[in-house]
């Protein structure tokens, strides 16, 4: 199969990090299946892939609800074809200090990244062992090593490298590799309300994490776009397992 002829699916595709991978996986030559808690949210992303005569599916999913999910990935299958691809993106924040963490936050946060990465591939992989081809990526995060007032957020994204180890020990046999992208500053709109969080103007927050960063600036959407669409390219059928951190440089 030629990427032309494959499906993927990207969820938390309506903006940032999602936005762009949805894009560049079309121009990669994929139909893409943009998932977004809000369908209609999906529209701006969507259109500019058809509009680059890319083939693109708005799909409405909270990716923490089991019928939702196994809904929405049976419509994918039957509207674009079997999802291939899957690209675990949808996140939320909810920082806070543990002692002022509710159960809430943390069990909406674990929620979304957690059970929805599991959900979402418990659902597509069936399809990639039929086709015996199969690309999964799961968006980690640098948090993922501890990061003040992010209990959960960094629980979330450490638990995700291991849950991507094990894909890649279970279905290496069936063609399917899975690895994660741990970003680290990436100007989108959840580093915007982290900022907001601590006070301090967005352009003052990236211009400060900018001086932190070996390449001297802060990391866009595109550069994890990028690298996520080597790893589901033909090219990086032997990079499976992996966690790979895209932070402008080694991190501490």
């Amino acid at each position: 199969m030629s990427s032309s002829s494959r499906v993927a699916v990207v969820t938390g595709a309506a903006r940032g990090i999602g936005a762009a991978t949805a894009k560049r996986l079309a121009a990669d030559g994929y139909a893409v299946a943009v998932l977004d808690l809000d369908e209609s949210a999906c529209a701006a992303t969507v259109s500019a892939i058809l509009e680059a005569d890319g083939e693109a599916l708005a799909v409405g999913v909270d990716v923490s609800d089991e019928a939702q999910v196994e809904a929405a990935v049976a419509r994918i299958a039957a509207e674009l074809g079997p999802p291939v691809v899957l690209v675990n993106n949808a996140g939320i924040i909810r920082d806070n200090l543990i002692f002022k963490m509710t159960t809430a936050d943390w069990d909406a946060v674990i929620g979304v990244h957690l059970r929805g990465a599991f959900l979402m591939t418990r659902a597509c992989q069936k399809f990639m062992g039929e086709q015996k081809f199969g690309r999964i990526v799961n968006l980690s995060s640098s948090s993922a090593q501890g990061n003040r007032g992010q209990a959960n957020y960094s629980a979330a994204k450490a638990g995700l490298q291991g849950f991507t180890k094990t894909l890649a020990i279970e279905l290496g046999r069936f063609g399917v590799t899975a690895n994660a992208v741990a970003p680290g500053f990436i100007q989108t709109d959840m580093t915007a309300a982290t900022a907001e969080r601590i006070g301090m103007p967005f352009d003052d927050f990236i211009a400060a994490a900018a001086k932190a960063i070996p390449v001297q600036r802060v990391g866009q959407p595109d550069d994890i776009a990028a690298t996520i669409s080597f790893l589901c390219s033909e090219g990086a059928g032997f990079v499976s397992g992996q966690v790979i951190y895209v932070a402008g440089g080694p991190l501490d």
